[in-house]
């Protein structure tokens, strides 16, 4: 168990002030338009790596939206899956910007991107076993101790297994989750792309899924690569949300509005960038998803 125990209002993912709309990725490309119309939408996400410089025009306008809408902040490059020591002076400079944010939500992805000096611009696959068990819980305390609050894990997209795996992702998942103290965020454009690739069913993933710790949702899009033999779907983010995303999505919804568990989506984007209300579409299409799943799981629970 983590030595840093999780302050309520950390693990509630400060509820009375993050809204109940989805979010979107933010992104340079918005800033102006965002500003100039303030659109309804519940958040912005950024990218904590793209945020790091003591100012710059980002850090203006990051601070001028911030007067009008919630924040996540997600972070790419902690490497928390790595074999090697976190790097420190990084973990401290992400620190410094989530506590001047104060952001709804600090996230970072099951995976590993670093090898001693070496950043590779990447988020790679870890094996699911012990000895990688406690490495990346002995990083997420360590990221949790630095930052004073609980961060969510992002489940990763992978494109093969590792036959030294000794659990399954989900297992494994799970007993990160309990070892340490943090939240989930569940990726399910990752849960489509993983069990694709891998060739098992994403249902019988997300049934299996702790979802009683997840405290957000990704939503993206993918591509399906021109291999004609073994095809993979890419974990892209230049596309629009799939149908098969949303279908996986809308369950989602359905469990865990079974639970009373409400669980802010955000709109992932990060290539290909559509025009902004593209994007905010994408949004309030998931808002309908919820509010229909949420009817629809207190009709069940009434009869």
């Amino acid at each position: 168990m983590s030595r840093f125990t999780p302050k309520v209002e950390d693990a509630m993912f400060a509820s009375s002030t993050f809204s109940s709309l989805s979010g979107i990725s933010l992104k340079p490309a918005y800033y102006q338009g965002i500003l100039a119309d303030l659109p309804e939408v519940g958040f912005f996400e950024i990218h904590a790596e793209n945020y790091l410089s003591n100012g710059g025009p980002a850090r203006h306008y990051l601070h001028k939206i911030r007067e009008h809408y919630p924040l996540t902040v997600h972070g790419v490059g902690l490497s928390i899956g790595g074999e090697t020591p976190l790097n420190i002076e990084h973990l401290k400079r992400v620190a410094k910007l989530v506590n001047e944010l104060q952001p709804a939500v600090f996230s970072e992805h099951l995976a590993w991107s670093t090898h001693h000096s070496q950043f590779l611009n990447d988020l790679l696959p870890v094996p699911y076993d012990g000895p990688t068990l406690d490495r990346v819980c002995r990083h997420i305390e360590q990221v949790q101790e630095c930052l004073q609050r609980q961060i969510l894990l992002e489940n990763p997209s992978t494109y093969f297994e590792f036959t030294r795996s000794d659990m399954s992702e989900t297992d494994f998942i799970r007993e990160i989750a309990k070892r340490t103290g943090c939240g989930l965020l569940l990726d399910v454009n990752n849960v489509e792309v993983s069990c694709f690739n891998n060739r098992t069913n994403p249902y019988d993933y997300l049934n299996d899924f702790p979802l009683n710790a997840v405290g957000q949702m990704h939503l993206a899009g993918h591509t399906l690569d021109s291999n004609t033999t073994l095809p993979l779907k890419i974990d892209s983010h230049d596309e629009p949300v799939s149908h098969d995303v949303w279908a996986l999505y809308q369950y989602t919804c359905l469990q865990l509005n079974m639970m009373n568990q409400a669980c802010p989506t955000l709109i992932e984007r990060d290539g290909n960038l559509p025009p902004l209300t593209e994007l905010l579409a994408e949004a309030r299409y998931a808002d309908t998803i919820r509010q229909t799943a949420l009817r629809e799981s207190r009709y069940e629970q009434r009869i």
